[in-house]
């Protein structure tokens, strides 16, 4: 099996050492991972490389990305980019008129460190966030904000065979790195605690929104709500362990 990407790493939307991790653990799968590698044509017994290789397949499976559909080019006059995502400014305002914007998938957004903001699920719900924030700025005459993508963790399932990613991003202002069969199958099993201490650390944590404190909150609170989301995450993992191999191998 040959994975080809044109670009410098696998995920690029991803950061860094979680797109390593998936290589690495592509690699350890017997996996022929290609970077920085286009593909020129292909026919029914292969496809061709720029390189000038030529890697015989009997399943090609193309996956080039996102694209928005040809109607959003150049939709009302508004700006679009090579694949008709509407580009926008900092405040998510399109570039050719003020009163619309863009949000998700169909937004082309710059970020200030480089390169634009990932068309991932995550970014869509923080935009949607503050497009709500900008819009009642704007009717109001009041300063609006620029958009800054938050990354909150990220898992890559890598089939039936190990997963690789961060868990809770910036709500630790940090990101604990997971992999292997803790990332496959304790975080999975609890998924159904994660909402409920996700939303208390939302709600006990202030931002730059003006949130405030609930009463008796501190940050070994918050520090209480992780160990015990770790702990319910070890107990799950040991329990499914303990199912799958009662010898205790």
């Amino acid at each position: 099996m040959t994975l080809v990407e044109a670009g410098e790493r696998i995920l690029p939307a991803l950061p860094p050492r979680i797109s390593g991790a998936a290589h690495s653990e592509l690699t350890k799968l017997g996996v022929r991972v290609l970077t920085q590698t286009m593909v020129t044509s292909a026919d029914a017994g292969g496809l061709h490389t720029k390189d000038g290789e030529y890697i015989e397949a009997d399943l090609m499976v193309w996956a080039a990305g996102i694209k928005a559909p040809d109607f959003m080019k150049d939709i009302g006059g508004l700006e679009t980019n090579r694949i008709n995502q509407l580009v926008t400014e900092p405040t998510l305002q399109t570039t050719r008129d003020p009163d619309i914007y863009a949000i998700g998938d169909c937004a082309s957004c710059a970020r200030p460190e480089g390169g634009f903001v990932p068309p991932r699920a995550q970014a869509a719900h923080q935009m949607a966030s503050l497009v709500l924030h900008n819009i009642l700025a704007q009717r109001k005459g009041k300063p609006m904000k620029a958009y800054v993508y938050k990354d909150h963790g990220s898992l890559v399932s890598l089939s039936n065979f190990s997963t690789v990613g961060s868990l809770m991003g910036n709500l630790m202002r940090g990101s604990m790195m997971v992999e292997g069969r803790i990332a496959r199958f304790g975080v999975y099993l609890t998924l159904p605690y994660a909402p409920d201490c996700a939303a208390r650390l939302l709600q006990n944590r202030p931002d730059d929104a003006g949130w405030t404190h609930q009463p008796g909150y501190s940050p070994a609170s918050e520090a209480a709500l992780i160990v015990i989301s770790l702990r319910v995450l070890r107990r799950d993992f040991l329990a499914y362990h303990a199912v799958q191999c009662p010898s205790g191998a």
